[in-house]
């Protein structure tokens, strides 16, 4: 009986140490709720490591008791390490969602192709920003957001009604063209007034094209594109909020709903909700120093299950805005009038978009697109009533023969503008006005072929050609060349056209203002440029999951017809009109990002740039001139640390502008002709509550940097003491100001400098100063 026994505690024993020493870890590499193939998983301070198989599955075996780093890691995504016990239990499941690594390799981008592709294949060099990138730097508005993009800058056009656009290496926002889902929906007016109520929470990624595409996009995407990408409703959470304040009474709210409707749809919804209501003048000149708001904006978007996985998906946007801004004591009884001055904008918008994919064995889709802006805005006592249609419809053909890759498409917009503005009058055979709307259309047609010339050569050749109602025929050709010099290593030169219809009244803010008079010289002719640029990327895996990536370019780009506005001939006017002469904007631009197993991670980028136009002058010598609003250089970071044992995540970001040539009133104008060296800087906490909710807090503007405190202190006259970048703030009607017979102000004891009220002529960047904030999101 005892040998009985002692071989039976004998037994038992060997089978518990052999529980003990037999445990395994397995599981699964997610990305975007898809398995992820390729990823290596290693045991830290061992020798013991795998890869992930096509449906993402790992497993250790025999493992002892004790504590393990697992250290997972693929290039192109954010490294991850998570620590797990093992005591003698059961074998132990552990998953892991991987986030792409902004501006990650594996990365699908559509934009300067118009088709899906890998990020690493494409001969075009396309920039993309992930949601997790923009959450370093929560925002109200995506026009906020792009301050953290390298060689983007959005631009405040207005002090007053605080309405902006987006600059590119240098050129001004009419210039870039804004898609969304790849649709040219925001434009025209809506560059001015629309760039915001997109609901962050929708927002997947945001993909940058620099230099000209009009070959594929047609007018106004000359600088350069941004295509806003939404969440496809199958990989968005069920329940999304993120939900945000500030210490200036700044609320915004982005609220996002997805839905099964039945097996035949998912729809995804979004609300966008915005308010500050606080009158507030920090640097006391009796105006608004932000401009009050009310938003809301209404998203949703519907997939469609069809057979054979054939695309459908339909988007609509309903977005409404009351904005104003002016002396503190305005309110909506003086709208309109001339005793108190305020800036106040109604816009109603509505849009809707699809993609259809044609039920035939070819890969055909057609694209549409419709958006109506309603516009009610009045500056002081000058009213601008305008509407815009824009309706667009695209069908393309992709096809793939031997080492060919075409892509054939058809394209039509129609786009209707009124005003009430003498852009659109017409004088009558009996003298007249009368009302003559702008109506254009534009069909084109383009032709992409991206041919394999080797494993590692790719040469891609497109030309567009459209014809304007307005201004006849157009013809865009491109060149691009991808050369695959390692894995890691991609060199890319590319070589195009572009060109510019031009609507003073639909782009430029300051047209609309009031405080000076549109003059325009001659028929503005359509601008056209040439642009060629160079762009090499570096990804380097540092072992143990440490990544390096450099990206750099280089461009050139030459304007014919450039049209610039001319604030310095008259102060009383802005003169439009085509320069007899050409324009130039050249530069070299370098990001770089470092994503470190540790939880560190940086992004940085600097731009150097020459912007210049050469016109002739009165002698008939070529003279060389820098646009106003142009930096010469500027960078861009987001440092960001995660400390594990805590959930903290820790975000340290910001920008800094050179100096910018500004448009004074007068010689004796007593304000700088340039900006000086200006920075705005931003810390974020994030405490993250497993994956499902997380709290975030810190503080904007860090420097406390404003335009006020570049501007000097008025010394004599009226408004002594006043440090204000709008002009004359206390006299917004110009009552004070005496005007000789030639139009020219004239200089009296009450205004030596010879000013007149400009709210618009020295907006170069925010007058918001530092302020907190604090906010929570919700994932379910």
């Amino acid at each position: 009986m005892k040998h009985i026994t002692l071989f039976l505690f004998l037994l038992l024993t060997r089978t518990v140490i052999i529980a003990q020493t037999d445990t395994a870890i397995e599981g699964r590499i997610f990305h975007l709720g898809a398995p992820l193939e390729g990823a290596t998983i290693k045991i830290e301070n061992t020798k013991r490591g795998t890869v992930s198989d096509s449906t993402g599955q790992y497993i250790f075996e025999g493992l002892p008791d004790g504590t393990y780093r697992l250290l997972v890691s693929r290039l192109g995504f954010v490294s991850q390490l998570k620590v797990v016990q093992v005591a003698g239990q059961q074998d132990i499941r552990l998953d892991f969602n991987m986030e792409e690594e902004e501006g990650g390799l594996e990365e699908v981008v559509i934009t300067g192709t118009m088709k899906e592709v890998n990020r690493l294949e494409t001969p075009v060099p396309v920039e993309v920003y992930n949601h997790n990138f923009f959450k370093k730097n929560p925002t109200a508005t995506v026009f906020d957001a792009l301050q953290m993009v390298n060689g983007v800058r959005p631009q405040i056009n207005c002090n007053v009604c605080n309405t902006g656009d987006i600059h590119i290496n240098g050129l001004e926002g009419p210039y870039t063209m804004v898609l969304i889902d790849g649709m040219p929906i925001v434009s025209g007016l809506s560059t001015v007034y629309g760039l915001s109520g997109i609901p962050s929470s929708l927002i997947e990624r945001v993909e940058v094209v620099k230099g000209p595409a009009s070959s594929l996009y047609g007018s106004e995407a000359v600088g350069g594109l941004i295509n806003i990408i939404t969440k496809k409703p199958q990989q968005a959470s069920r329940l999304s909020a993120d939900i945000f304040g500030t210490s200036w009474r700044e609320y915004n709210a982005d609220l996002g709903l997805n839905q099964s409707i039945g097996k035949k749809a998912n729809v995804l919804t979004g609300v966008n909700y915005f308010n500050f209501t606080d009158k507030v003048d920090h640097n006391h000149d009796g105006f608004t120093d932000m401009t009050l708001q009310n938003r809301i904006s209404v998203f949703q978007k519907w997939n469609f299950n069809r057979k054979e996985n054939r695309l459908l998906s339909l988007a609509g946007r309903y977005l409404y805005e009351d904005r104003w801004g002016g002396q503190t004591t305005w309110n909506k009884s003086f709208r309109g009038s001339d005793k108190v001055y305020g800036e106040s904008i109604y816009t109603k918008r509505w849009e809707v978009l699809g993609n259809y994919q044609l039920p035939v064995k070819e890969k055909m889709f057609f694209m549409f697109s419709y958006n109506n802006h309603d516009q009610n805005s009045v500056y002081g006592d000058e009213w601008y009533l305008a509407k815009q249609r824009i309706a667009f419809g695209q069908l393309t053909w992709d096809k793939r023969l031997g080492k060919h890759d075409l892509l054939i498409g058809a394209a039509l917009r129609y786009t209707y503008y009124n005003d009430n503005t003498a852009a659109t009058e017409l004088v009558g055979d009996d003298g007249e006005i009368i009302n003559d709307a702008s109506k254009m259309t534009m069909p084109g047609v383009f032709l992409q072929d991206e041919i394999k010339l080797a494993d590692k050569h790719s040469l891609l050749l497109g030309m567009r050609y459209d014809y304007n109602s307005d201004h006849g025929d157009i013809f865009t050709p491109r060149m691009a060349y991808k050369w695959s010099i390692t894995d890691n290593d991609i060199l890319r030169l590319n070589a195009g056209t572009g060109f510019r219809v031009v609507n003073l009244f639909t782009e430029d803010h300051a047209a609309l203002t009031g405080a000076r008079d549109v003059e325009i010289e001659g028929d503005l002719k359509p601008e056209r440029s040439v642009n060629v640029n160079l762009n090499y990327i570096k990804k380097l895996q540092l072992g143990d999951g440490n990544l390096l990536s450099f990206e750099s370019s280089a461009w050139y780009t030459y304007f014919n017809n450039r049209i610039l506005p001319n604030y310095d001939l008259d102060p009383r006017k802005i003169i439009y009109r085509n320069l007899d002469g050409h324009g130039v904007t050249r530069g070299i631009s370098l990001n770089a990002d470092l994503a470190m197993y540790n939880g560190l991670k940086l992004t940085a980028g600097g731009t150097w740039m020459n912007v210049f136009n050469k016109e002739r002058n009165e002698a008939g010598a070529m003279e060389k001139f820098r646009p106003i609003l142009t930096e010469n250089w500027t960078a861009t970071w987001a440092l960001s640390y995660h400390i594990k044992t805590l959930n903290l995540g820790i975000d340290y970001t910001g920008n800094i502008y050179g100096p910018m040539r500004l448009a004074l009133l007068s010689e004796l104008d007593p304000r700088p002709e340039y900006s000086p060296v200006w920075s705005i800087q931003n810390i974020q906490f994030t405490w993250h509550g497993g994956d499902k909710w997380e709290i975030y807090g810190g503080i904007k503007n860090l420097l406390d940097w404003t335009i006020s405190k570049s501007v000097p202190a008025i010394a004599e006259g009226e408004g002594a003491g006043i440090k204000s970048p709008i002009a004359r703030s206390f006299d917004p009607f110009n009552r004070g100001v005496v005007y000789g017979s030639d139009g020219r102000i004239v200089p009296t004891s009450d205004n030596p400098y010879g000013l007149q009220f400009d709210p618009d002529g020295y907006a170069y960047g925010p007058n918001q100063g530092i302020r907190g904030f604090l906010g929570v999101r919700i994932r379910i």
